[in-house]
């Protein structure tokens, strides 16, 4: 039971997908909703969320001449993230504030794990060393065919460094997010995001209200 006056932790929400799947309109109708529901709401994004993880953002997705293996890119985005958790994400949940975040730990799983082909293994020790026990309460995973998430981040203009991936290895990445969704089923909600704009904000409507009636107390 909670003592007269003490902060109830915040919820953390995730939204996750491959490129051009919607999140970037999509994390705002999310927070639209919980905003309308009441909730005292802090939205980020990864890599970023500080000034000095933005700046590390621009090294990992920016095209430059210089390769970036797939481990300095993994600790590059643990670098970010670690200074995401301390600077920004675990403040805002000890003082209360659900926290809504454009992707976190389940992309790397996902883009350099399966995608970039290094295991669960070595994303599961950052994870741990930067996290602690530190999790998304929810996960929605906007989810599509590559080929076409392809086609519409194509339409968007230039195209960032991971962007620039053959088709290939963003199936990878689908795979590898289809496959925590199986591991963790209680956290995870799949948005079919190939499914016209009125329809899959229809979805995440049902989930974020199931949400909202499970954890706020009226």
């Amino acid at each position: 039971m909670e003592n007269a006056g003490t902060v109830r932790r915040g919820r953390f929400i995730t939204l996750e997908g491959g490129e051009g799947v919607g999140k970037s309109t999509n994390v705002g109708f999310v927070a639209g909703l919980l905003e309308d529901a009441g909730i005292d709401l802090q939205l980020t994004r990864e890599p970023g969320g500080t000034p000095l993880a933005e700046r590390v953002r621009q090294v990992i997705v920016a095209p430059s001449g210089e390769a970036i293996s797939p481990l300095a890119e993994l600790l590059l985005i643990f670098a970010a993230r670690a200074l995401h958790v301390d600077g920004l994400i675990r403040p805002a949940l000890a003082a209360g504030k659900w926290v809504l975040c454009d992707r976190f730990t389940d992309a790397s799983y996902a883009y350099q794990g399966a995608g970039r082909g290094l295991g669960d293994a070595p994303v599961r020790w950052l994870e741990t060393q930067v996290q602690g026990e530190l999790r998304p309460d929810l996960t929605l995973l906007l989810d599509a065919d590559p080929a076409i998430g392809m086609a519409r981040a194509g339409a968007r203009g230039a195209a960032d460094r991971f962007e620039q991936e053959r088709l290939d290895f963003f199936r990878r990445v689908r795979e590898g997010y289809l496959a925590r969704a199986a591991a963790e089923p209680a956290r995870f909600r799949i948005i079919d995001a190939e499914a016209p704009l009125e329809q899959v904000q229809a979805q995440i409507r049902t989930h974020i209200n199931e949400y909202l009636q499970a954890n706020v107390k009226t």
